[in-house]
């Protein structure tokens, strides 16, 4: 039986794994100085006793969204003035109760326990800022709040009428915003005076090139591995395979570290480009996991809704054939009113309640976006003007994916907009109407693929 003394002991390439996590934060973040520039620019006023600018920041994943605005934020805080930060996942702290309560606590230790109100937790936190006692003489508080993945609030716009609330009803002090989103038409979406109010400054982080990854790749292999282990085919490669997909630095990062774990598995001296071609594959599948089992319930559904109909056939017959001519579902593009539709029928199944099909459409984008779908506007052939959608995955093993986690089965969310459409669950399950295809399996690791 192996010891701990036993792995600690084996031979290894790397010198400090945490370099490459897309979590660590750099002391010099390459390619992001305009960046950092405006961001300061937008804050610093809290650090002379006037309110700072709401900003709001958008941009794919992994183009240094969070971790640029982090850096900044640690320098603000290292000030040392009554003015604070505040950084919130809203993946976690996904409702206007949750983030405030979020900062109730971040700012108020005493406040570090459940059973507030939210009228208490605003209250308190109007008094915090309204008056900070640690100061000579006390003064008011300029607070700036980073709402992470700002999207994921289920009640945004109730969540910026109150934050905003506040710089009416304070009388010293003041509280801003600065929103992050990897959605670029997420503000479309907002309410007209929640879109003001964020979007006072608006940033836009474009993705990294190959030769701007190629050197963040060699900067971080410098510091995360022993001298000489990794070889240049191998970053270029990393950086060529990124920047030709997504841009997406944490990719870049993730075949790296991969690439890292390969060649020591295999007991080799050097990374090559060899291994960085064997973690592509690797990495894939588990970020196409991570990413499915993170989504909001409604996108599950309606990814679901995809793979149930690209495995079973489609409902809607085509011109030019039948749409059981073949066994070859997954292949076929799928009509988006069929895709609607079995969404709709998941909805009644689930007990969820169905959104409408203008937010239908957002969870299409917002799928594409993520390489969950791909979709193409029909061209001639089809009845009328459709958007046809494919999978971008196995839909059998996304399919496994989404059933085997809890968030479709879990409980409904009150705040979610919609009523469900009347009627109970369909009497068919979760398989296709009179398809005779028996109950889900029992659920199992989402990386049984």
């Amino acid at each position: 039986m192996p010891t701990f003394d036993d792995i600690l002991s084996t031979p290894t390439l790397f010198t400090n794994r945490d370099v490459l996590s897309p979590h660590w934060v750099p002391e010099t973040l390459l390619f992001r100085d305009k960046e950092i520039t405006r961001i300061m620019t937008a804050v610093a006023p809290a650090l002379t006793d006037e309110r700072s600018r709401n900003l709001f920041i958008y941009g794919k994943t992994g183009t240094g969204k969070t971790c640029t605005v982090r850096k900044v934020m640690a320098e603000f805080e290292a000030r040392k003035s009554s003015a604070r930060s505040c950084y919130i996942n809203c993946r976690m702290y996904n409702s206007r109760y949750r983030v405030i309560q979020k900062m109730a606590k971040d700012f108020i230790p005493e406040l570090d326990r459940s059973g507030f109100g939210l009228n208490t937790l605003y209250e308190k936190l109007m008094d915090w800022v309204a008056s900070d006692s640690t100061s000579n003489p006390p003064r008011a508080r300029r607070v700036v709040v980073i709402l992470d993945e700002v999207d994921m609030v289920r009640d945004l716009d109730e969540l910026l009428y109150t934050l905003t609330r506040m710089n009416d009803d304070l009388q010293g002090g003041s509280v801003s915003i600065i929103g992050i989103t990897n959605k670029l038409s997420f503000k479309d979406a907002l309410d007209p005076r929640s879109k003001s109010s964020l979007c006072e400054t608006e940033m836009l982080f474009t993705p990294y090139d190959t030769e701007q990854l190629r050197q963040i790749l060699a900067n971080r292999a410098s510091m995360g591995f022993k001298a000489g282990a990794v070889d240049d085919s191998a970053i270029n490669l990393a950086a060529a395979i990124t920047a030709g997909e997504t841009g997406d630095a944490r990719y870049a990062l993730k075949l790296l570290l991969r690439a890292g774990e390969l060649a020591d598995e295999k007991h080799l001296a050097r990374i090559t480009h060899n291994e960085v071609e064997a973690a592509r594959r690797s990495v894939d599948v588990d970020l196409a996991a991570e990413t499915i089992s993170t989504l909001p319930v409604h996108q599950q559904l309606v990814l679901l809704a995809v793979c149930n109909l690209s495995l079973e056939g489609q409902r809607y017959a085509r011109l030019g054939g039948s749409p059981t001519a073949s066994a070859a579902h997954e292949e076929r593009p799928l009509m988006s009113g069929e895709v609607y539709e079995e969404y709709s029928r998941l909805c009644r199944h689930y007990r969820k309640p169905k959104r409408s099909a203008r937010w239908y459409r957002e969870y299409l984008n917002d799928l594409e976006m993520l390489g969950l779908i791909t979709t193409v506007e029909s061209g001639r052939g089809m009845r009328g003007h459709t958007r046809l959608i494919q999978p971008g995955y196995s839909p059998s093993q996304m399919k496994r994916i989404i059933e085997a986690g809890a968030t479709i089965s879990g409980p409904d969310d009150p705040t979610s907009g919609e009523a469900p459409e009347a009627g109970g669950p369909s009497s068919t399950g979760p398989g296709r109407p009179g398809s005779g295809k028996p109950p889900a399996p029992p659920k199992q690791s989402i990386m049984a693929w």
